[in-house]
């Protein structure tokens, strides 16, 4: 695809995505939803809103990211799965390539920031990749060009694809099928792939349910690229959501988000730990930060919107180490505590 090409195509069909689904089928977990019934989550929702939670952080290497991942591995060619394939990112990507490169057979590298939470390090190399630091999250993505320039290694993109589109998709036909009656989706962004994905899915099952984007405040690439009608780059990213704090925007996701998302919100990282506070003791699970971005979103700055409205929402990744998340947690409730329910 061309420049035009790539900022013109608004997502997969149906067809696309139900095929994409069939395969998958065979390989990753069709993921649960869940309603937040637990009084603990409900005395901060929407009045009179429902909101359901599709459980991404179920999935194959602990997010949503597994679904493109292994598209992506599986359509390589018998020589560029010889050459080896090369990712960058903070983690959950970094997690899912690993995973589904083991799962092919196909040699990977990932290039990761030094501030990469090393439970996730490990865990790529457990798996068997290489790992590579680069300085910071600004710099993984340049680092990733130059062993693809040097080495011949196949980028596998973590959210500018066709397939990382399409393996979101695939979660937003689950979702909408599994809660049928949805209102609204609220998504979080990094770059853009998997709520241009969960869009592409969940709309062409039911046109009239809107799709919303959200970021952290220290990490709005998406809400700036709209802004400006044009992907951006991002000076500094400053958030505890390192999964969201993709530097750059591209043209296929922020094409994709400029014709399907109906808009984007953004939290503080307070909102974060809140939320993540409210998921781990309402349910008991351990969502990393971006994996709370949702219902951070629909606690807080969508709260009035939301009031009376049937909410999906994507709870995506669990990839955080324990004292980290300890430490979340710890945070969240204390800022609860602040902050009770009137």
């Amino acid at each position: 695809m061309d420049a035009a090409d790539r900022s013109s195509w608004t997502g997969p069909d149906l067809q696309e995505i139900e095929q994409a689904r069939d395969f998958l089928a065979d390989h990753l977990i069709v993921t649960p939803t869940v309603p937040l019934t637990s009084e603990r989550i409900r005395s901060r929702l929407p009045e009179r809103a429902t909101v359901t939670a599709k459980l991404e952080l179920f999935q194959q290497a602990g997010s949503f990211k597994a679904r493109g991942a292994l598209l992506s591995i599986q359509a390589l060619t018998a020589e560029e799965r010889r050459r080896g394939i090369v990712t960058a990112s903070a983690g959950n990507h970094a997690l899912a390539v690993s995973w589904a490169a083991k799962h092919a057979g196909v040699a990977a590298t990932v290039v990761m920031p030094k501030s990469a939470d090393p439970s996730r390090v490990e865990e790529c190399k457990h798996l068997g990749a290489s790992v590579v630091f680069a300085e910071d999250i600004m710099s993984v993505f340049a680092r990733m060009d130059q062993l693809v320039e040097e080495d011949g290694l196949v980028p596998v993109h973590p959210y500018e694809g066709r397939r990382m589109t399409l393996g979101a998709a695939t979660c937003g036909l689950e979702l909408i099928r599994q809660a049928p009656d949805l209102d609204v989706v609220v998504v979080p962004i990094g770059g853009g792939g998997l709520i241009g994905g969960i869009a592409s899915g969940v709309q062409q099952i039911s046109p009239a349910c809107q799709v919303i984007g959200v970021e952290p405040m220290g990490a709005d690439l998406l809400c700036k690229s709209l802004a400006a009608d044009q992907p951006v780059s991002l000076e500094k990213v400053s958030t505890i959501a390192d999964s969201l704090g993709a530097p750059v925007s591209l043209p296929i996701s922020f094409g994709i988000v400029k014709a399907r998302v109906d808009k984007v919100v953004r939290v503080t990282d307070d909102q974060l730990l809140q939320s993540m506070a409210l998921l781990y003791d309402a349910l008991k699970l351990a969502p990393e930060p971006a994996c709370a971005a949702s219902l951070a979103a629909v606690c807080g700055p969508l709260r009035d919107e939301m009031v009376g409205k049937r909410v999906g929402i994507v709870a995506c990744g669990s990839n955080i180490a324990e004292s980290r998340m300890a430490n979340f947690v710890s945070q969240g409730r204390a800022l609860l505590a602040s902050n009770p329910v009137v």
